[in-house]
């Protein structure tokens, strides 16, 4: 049939070359942009999708970028406290060189006290001035604030660290079931034999051998003993009024690594000892404190605690008298508490905002009068005019002072190494290893397939032309009408 109002073929033919050319400009478009989704009307699913992992690939690599700013937190940290540390040798040295009090002068002593002094404010300039992007690392801005210790209880606590959570303040609760004790023999005798005795007393700090003879009373043995309690850490204490019902041997630490040990060297006459259940022994050693923080069971050493988990890290030394028993409060039971109520460095570490992808250290200050415990001393101590300054003599005490105050910085530093190298470093490396499993998702689902679009484009170009081919024939077709009418 012919037909010229009506040119069905030509209407066939521009819907086709319409089809083909809006084919020929997606391909164009997605070629271009080197994307396959450009907008929602090109995969509506797919957009979903695709914009949910870019928004879970940006945050993952915001975390890795605050892992890496944490790395550098840390590594300042470190290195300031590396100058500490050889602060706090060159202090070491400088009071055992003091200590030569026979090979050295007033005026070499009064030398040493000068570069003392100076390393400790150096220490606390250090302390004081250490900073990244006008944050203090090291004045104690990042160690934790507790409330309600006791100090009749707790003699020393160091938070490490604590996940507040949606909480405002963390309660540690410490419930100590068996009390710390002191390694301890006795000799129940009021006198010695009539040989007398020569003794091996040995303690954790090293031995000596003393002889006494028959006519010595246990308060002239106590006195000859405790003459040289630095060398061996033991204390004699007599028995009973003037010694009458004996001696007792006691280390000055508490714990099981604290010992006492009393031999008698000569086979003549018999001195035995005996240890707290009553049994003869040579040798007997003190006990751990055995107590719960937060209802977990906790490690100890002595009167000092250690407790690790997921939510609190925590060191505390409980007071002697709390922790031996000896203190006898009512109604405590055993019990002792504080609360954390803020205070940390809180690292965000992972994509999400919650707990489980945070994680908070603490960084004690490193002001000199902040090294060291209230047990010991602090280092400040040491300076001209304090208690443990050079012309004191107290080189002992001193001594002590200066290596917990290198143990404090030394584990400070593995700590913060140890979160560098086993928490931040991990989970970069993590966290780097999902950046690209979501990044190849995202482009599975957006980018475009260059060779397959390649291919629709020569598909497309040809389709148009052939479209255009087949219209111009179409629309020709009605000039055919124009015979029948003998034109």
């Amino acid at each position: 049939m012919s037909r010229i109002n009506s040119n069905v073929p030509s209407l066939i033919a521009q819907r086709h070359l319409g089809n083909a050319q809006r084919a020929l400009n997606l391909s164009l478009e997605r070629l271009s942009s080197g994307l396959r989704i450009n907008r929602g009307a090109d995969n509506p699913a797919g957009l979903i999708v695709s914009e949910r992992l870019r928004s879970e690939i940006s945050v993952v690599k915001q975390a890795i970028d605050n892992s890496a700013r944490a790395i550098n937190v840390i590594a300042t940290t470190e290195g300031a406290l590396d100058e500490v540390q050889s602060l706090l040798t060159d202090i070491q040295s400088l009071l055992v060189e003091a200590a030569n009090s026979g090979a050295f002068s007033d005026d070499e002593i009064a030398a040493n006290q000068l570069q003392i002094d100076n390393s400790i404010d150096s220490i606390t300039r250090i302390a004081n001035t250490t900073t990244f992007a006008g944050r203090k690392l090291l004045n104690g801005e990042l160690d934790y604030v507790t409330s309600g210790i006791v100090a009749t209880q707790l003699a020393d606590v160091s938070v490490l660290g604590a996940k507040f959570g949606t909480k405002s303040f963390v309660n540690v609760k410490i419930d100590v079931s068996q009390s710390a004790q002191q390694a301890q023999l006795a000799f129940s005798s009021a006198q010695l034999t009539a040989s007398g005795a020569t003794l091996d007393i040995r303690g954790p700090e090293g031995i000596i051998t003393l002889s006494f003879p028959a006519s010595a009373t246990t308060v002239e043995m106590a006195s000859a003993i405790n003459a040289q309690v630095d060398a061996t850490g033991i204390v004699a204490t007599p028995s009973g009024t003037g010694g009458s019902a004996g001696i007792r041997f006691t280390s000055t630490d508490y714990g099981s690594d604290a010992f006492v040990s009393v031999h008698q060297v000569e086979a003549a006459g018999t001195f035995s000892v005996l240890d707290r259940s009553g049994s003869t022994v040579e040798r007997t050693k003190g006990r751990d404190a055995t107590a719960t923080v937060n209802g977990i069971a906790t490690t100890a050493d002595g009167l000092k605690l250690s407790f690790s988990s997921s939510l609190l890290k925590v060191e505390v030394v409980l007071a002697e008298a709390f922790g031996n028993g000896s203190l006898g409060l009512a109604g405590t039971a055993g019990d002792s508490s504080f609360a954390i109520t803020e205070g940390g460095a809180l690292f965000q570490l992972g994509p999400q905002v919650n707990t489980n992808q945070q994680e908070n250290i603490g960084v004690k200050s490193m002001q000199a009068n902040k090294l060291g415990n209230a047990i010991i001393g602090f280092l400040a101590d040491l300076k001209s005019g304090q208690k443990h300054a050079l012309r004191t003599k107290t080189f002992q005490e001193g001594s002590k002072i200066v290596s917990e105050a290198i143990t404090q910085v030394a584990v400070l530093r593995g700590r913060l190494g140890a979160f560098e190298r086993n928490t931040l470093q991990t989970n970069m490396r993590q966290l780097q290893i999902t950046t690209e499993n979501l990044t190849s998702s995202e482009s599975v689902i957006r980018d475009t397939d260059f060779a397959v679009e390649t291919s629709e484009l020569t598909r497309s170009q040809i389709l148009v032309q052939a479209g255009n081919s087949v219209l111009a024939i179409a629309n020709a077709q009605s000039q055919n009408v124009l015979t029948l009418l003998g034109g």
